[in-house]
C-alpha cells in the first residue's frame, strides 16, 4: 500500500520546465513583432520606389541624341496627321462643291 502512494506521488512529479514567459520576454515578442511589420512596410515602399524609378528611366530619353530623335519622330507624327486632317477637309470641301452645284 504503501509502495502504491509513492508510485501515484511519483507520477504526478514533472521536470519539464515552466512554459510561461516573463513580462521581459513578452514585452521582446511584442517589439519583434512591430518591429516586423514596421520593416515590412518599409520594404514594400523601397520596392515602389525601385519600380517608379524604372518607369521614369523608360519613359525619359538617356541622352540629348535620344531626346532629339524621340522628337523628331513626335513632329513626324504630328506632321503626318495634320496632313490626314487637311486632305479629309479639302475632300470634304469638294464634295461640298459638288452637292451645291448639283443643286442648281
Amino acid at each position: 500500500m504503501f509502495r502504491s502512494a509513492i508510485a501515484r506521488q511519483a507520477r504526478l512529479f514533472s521536470t519539464s520546465p515552466i512554459v510561461r514567459k516573463s513580462p521581459v520576454e513578452t514585452v521582446k515578442d511584442a517589439a519583434k513583432a512591430v518591429d516586423r511589420t514596421i520593416s515590412d512596410a518599409a520594404v514594400k515602399g523601397i520596392e515602389k520606389g525601385g519600380i517608379a524609378k524604372g518607369k521614369a528611366n523608360e519613359v525619359t530619353p538617356n541622352s540629348s541624341s535620344q531626346a532629339k530623335g524621340q522628337a523628331q519622330e513626335m513632329m513626324g507624327q504630328a506632321k503626318g496627321k495634320a496632313n490626314e486632317l487637311a486632305g479629309e477637309a479639302k475632300g470634304k470641301a469638294q464634295e461640298v462643291k459638288g452637292e451645291v452645284k448639283g443643286n442648281m
